[in-house]
């Protein structure tokens, strides 16, 4: 970098053209573009007593949970149906889609957003824990995360210190046509 003459006077236009060819000779990456080989981050939440991550690809948004309107003729786990920002999102209970047993709705309850072919679908979930970065040496062999139900949905696992997340693939369950096909 060239030392600015003394004898000179700087223009303001000469200033701001000096910042403009240094930023554009930079080329820095934001820090959620840059993936460091062998990393993997993703949303983790609670189902029950099972701790579960899903992918930042899957999750679109996270939204507190709204007033829902139930749809007459829809299964259990098919709450209804919430206006998001004037479009009509159907709310599911993840855990009762699951497990059967429903989730128990409290002041600050969180929903993921999902993206499924026909427009997104929100999950109600009973916790959220927020970002989660594994690397490959974080990888654990099962210890029934991918039991009964979850099976289908749970491929690998990621254990931190004492706590096993389980990776959750949000794009199997919108998949599934029992999912699919929430009318009785």
């Amino acid at each position: 970098m060239a030392k600015p003459n003394p004898s000179r006077r700087i223009s303001s236009f000469d200033t701001l053209l000096d910042y403009e060819t240094r930023s554009l000779a930079h080329v820095a990456g934001r820090p959620e573009s840059i993936e460091a080989a062998g990393h993997w981050r993703g949303v983790g939440f609670r189902l029950g007593q099972r701790r579960l991550v899903s992918s930042f690809d899957e999750v679109m948004e996270i939204l507190p949970m709204p007033p829902v309107t139930p749809v007459p003729g829809a299964q259990a786990w098919m709450l209804g149906v919430a206006n998001v920002r004037g479009t009509l999102l159907p709310v599911v209970d993840l855990k009762q889609f699951l497990e059967g047993e429903r989730t128990v709705v409290h002041d600050g309850q969180r929903m993921l957003v999902v993206r499924q072919s026909g427009g997104n679908v929100a999950v109600l979930i009973d916790e959220l824990f927020g970002q989660r970065t594994f690397n490959d040496s974080h990888r654990a062999e099962m210890a029934g995360e991918n039991e009964g139900r979850y099976g289908h949905f749970v491929s690998q696992v990621y254990r931190l210190a004492d706590t096993s997340w389980a990776v959750f693939s949000m794009q199997t369950l919108t998949r599934t046509p029992e999912f699919r096909q929430a009318t009785i």
